[in-house]
C-alpha cells in the first residue's frame, strides 16, 4: 500500500496525548485517509499501548475541527469522531490538538457525545479561547447528524476499509 505517517494527537498545552503509525490509502475530496490493520498499536502519551484487534481507517479533512475513526465489526463502536483543531499535514506525519469532545456512533446506531465534562474542566485548565470553544462545539452539533447522515460517515469510508482487511 503506501508509506507509513505518524498521528499525533495532542493537547491544548502541546503534551503527547496519543500517537500511533498508520499506512497511507489516499486522499479524496474528505480529506487524507490512513489505515491500522489488525494488530496495528496506539500508544497514549508514553504510557498505555492498544493493539488493535481490527482493523480501522482515519479520516484527517483539511481546514475542519474533527478527526474521524472507522472501526471494522464486530467492535461496538462503528466511527468514532474527535474534536480537534484542523489537522497540519507534513511529509510523514499529521499533528492536531484534541479538545477533549467525541463523537460515537455504535455499530447499533446509537450516537452520543463523549468527554463533555472533560471539555469543560479543560476550557478552565488551559484557558480555551471563545473562538476555540465556539468551533469545537459547532463541529460537535455537526457530527451528531452527520455521522448518521452524510458521506464520508455512511459509505464512503468502506472503500477504505476494504484496503486494511
Amino acid at each position: 500500500m503506501g508509506r507509513d505517517v505518524r498521528v499525533v494527537y495532542r493537547k491544548f498545552d502541546e503534551s503527547l496525548h496519543w500517537h500511533q503509525w498508520l499506512e497511507w490509502l489516499g486522499e479524496d475530496e474528505y480529506g487524507v485517509w490512513l489505515g491500522g490493520r489488525v494488530g496495528a498499536v496506539s500508544q497514549r502519551g508514553e504510557g498505555l499501548k492498544l493493539t488493535a484487534k481490527e482493523a480501522h481507517v482515519q479520516l484527517f479533512p483539511r481546514d475542519q475541527w474533527f478527526t474521524a475513526i472507522f472501526n471494522d465489526a464486530p467492535r461496538m463502536t462503528e466511527i468514532y469522531c474527535d474534536i480537534t483543531t484542523p489537522v497540519e499535514f507534513f511529509e510523514d506525519r499529521v499533528t492536531m490538538i484534541d479538545l477533549d469532545l467525541d463523537v460515537i456512533k455504535r455499530r447499533d446506531g446509537t450516537v452520543l457525545v463523549d468527554d463533555e465534562d472533560e471539555f469543560a474542566e479543560h476550557q478552565v485548565k488551559y484557558n480555551y479561547p471563545p473562538e476555540i470553544i465556539t468551533q469545537a462545539q459547532a463541529s460537535c452539533d455537526w457530527l451528531v447528524q452527520a455521522v448518521v447522515n452524510d458521506e464520508p460517515f455512511t459509505t464512503v469510508y468502506k472503500t477504505y476499509l476494504d484496503m486494511v482487511r
